[in-house]
Order: C-alpha cells, then sequence, then structure tokens
C-alpha cells in the first residue's frame, strides 16, 4: 500500500476550487469515488485525514471545496457567515457547488464513473443530503453530524442515492422537530434510508478538534465516532456491490 495525495483545482462557473485528493498508488486500474465535504471552517486536516482513511480502504477519496480559493474563514464568525450563505435560500448554490466537485472526482483517470459515494462533516453532512436530494448520480451518501433540514425536501422517486444519517441524539443544533421532519421526508421520497442516533454524542462527534466538553454541545466522542465510521463502511460497501 501506498497512499499518495495531492491538490486537486477544478472551477465552478467563474470560482476556483481547491480540493484534496487521495489514493493507494499501490493499486492498479480504476476504483470507487468518495466525494467528502468539508465542515464550516473548510476544508482542513480533518477532511484531509479522511481521505487517506478512505484511500487505505481502496477508494479514490476527493475533499471537495465548497467555498472557493481564498474565502476559507479565520474564525467562527466568519464561518457561521460562510455557512449561512450557502445553507440560506433555496440551496441551489451549494448543490452547484458539491456537483462540481462530484463532477472532477467523476472526471479523474482513477475513478469508476460507475462507483461513486459521498459523505461530508457537520456543514458538509447538510450538504451531501442536498446532493442526494437533488438526484445526484450517487450509489450512497454518509451525513456525519449533519444538518437535516432543508428548504427543498426531496420528492417521491427523486433519490437515487441510499441516505445514511449519522447523528447525535443530543446533538442541540438538530432539533427532534428535524429529526422527525427528516423521516417523513425520507418516508415521503420512497427512499432507501437509514438514521442512526448515538446515544451521550452531540455535535461534532467525529472530530478531535472538537474538543471534550459536551456541555458545549459540540464534542469528539471516540466511542461513537468509531462507530459511525464503522457504520459508514459497511453502508457504502453494500450500495457499491
Amino acid at each position: 500500500m501506498t497512499i499518495e495525495t495531492s491538490p486537486l483545482s477544478y472551477r465552478h462557473e467563474d470560482t476556483d476550487l481547491d480540493g484534496h485528493l487521495a489514493w493507494d498508488a499501490a493499486r492498479h486500474g480504476r476504483r470507487p469515488g468518495v466525494l467528502v465535504v468539508h465542515e464550516w471552517m473548510g476544508l482542513g486536516e480533518h477532511e484531509r485525514k479522511a481521505c487517506e482513511r478512505l484511500a487505505r480502504a481502496g477508494y479514490l477519496a476527493l475533499a471537495a471545496d465548497i467555498f472557493g480559493r481564498g474565502h476559507t474563514p479565520r474564525n467562527a464568525e466568519e464561518a457561521q457567515e460562510n455557512a449561512g450563505h450557502y445553507r440560506g435560500g433555496d440551496r441551489g448554490l451549494l448543490r452547484a457547488r458539491a456537483r462540481a466537485g462530484l463532477e472532477a472526482l467523476r472526471a479523474h483517470p482513477l475513478c469508476d464513473p460507475e462507483r461513486l459515494v459521498a459523505l461530508g462533516f457537520c456543514f458538509g453532512g447538510t450538504t451531501v443530503l442536498e446532493l442526494a436530494r437533488d438526484g445526484a448520480d450517487l450509489r450512497a451518501v454518509a451525513s456525519f453530524h449533519g444538518g437535516l433540514d432543508t428548504p427543498r425536501p426531496a420528492q417521491a422517486r427523486s433519490l437515487r442515492a441510499r441516505v445514511l444519517a449519522l447523528h447525535g441524539a443530543d446533538d442541540p443544533f438538530v432539533t427532534a422537530d428535524h429529526v422527525h421532519a427528516f423521516e417523513d421526508e425520507m418516508r415521503h421520497a420512497g427512499a432507501d434510508w437509514v438514521l442512526v442516533a448515538y446515544g451521550g454524542t452531540v455535535h461534532s462527534f467525529t472530530n478531535e478538534g472538537a474538543g471534550d466538553e459536551p456541555a458545549k454541545g459540540f464534542a469528539y466522542n471516540v466511542k461513537s465516532a468509531r462507530r459511525a465510521w464503522r457504520a459508514m463502511e459497511e453502508f457504502f460497501l453494500e450500495a457499491l456491490v
């Protein structure tokens, strides 16, 4: 196994986007592609590590850039403003930016364009759910502690991807109403979906940089992070058969 990484620049309309690619150079031929979407602070170490982990599992992994070159937030205030810009309105721009990353992944010579999946963390979890709602050509998506609400719910038979939502049961940013609305949305759409709620777990539970104070509403939870990653691996393997 020889894990290699490189930047991958691509565009959406007139915006330059800077992704991060990881793959196992010891493998030959095409392999499944996985799009990884970042948290509200932009593409960082958390997403790069996830890509390398996925590359070790046999994927071609691309960490997408939703915000664009030169627009990485410097602090939480900027991150909130940035994320709000994409989460607001009808989310058309968010979906389009994510699709640009998906097409960059699909076009890579090591990618099997018929075997694509996507995952995201927090803001990125919201993003991959929007990709699925938009009918993107994906086998499956997995949202790690992402927002479940949307102004544009999936319509009947519009979802092509299987949907996995990995949720902290005590996440104060995703209300019980959001969870119930998501469940009803998936039923109405006729989706192949799974929602897993991890007890004693709050927001950002997969990110080691989230700290260890659940009372703040966000904290790393090593047990839930491990369980969620295993659930994603199994879900993707089933979808890619």
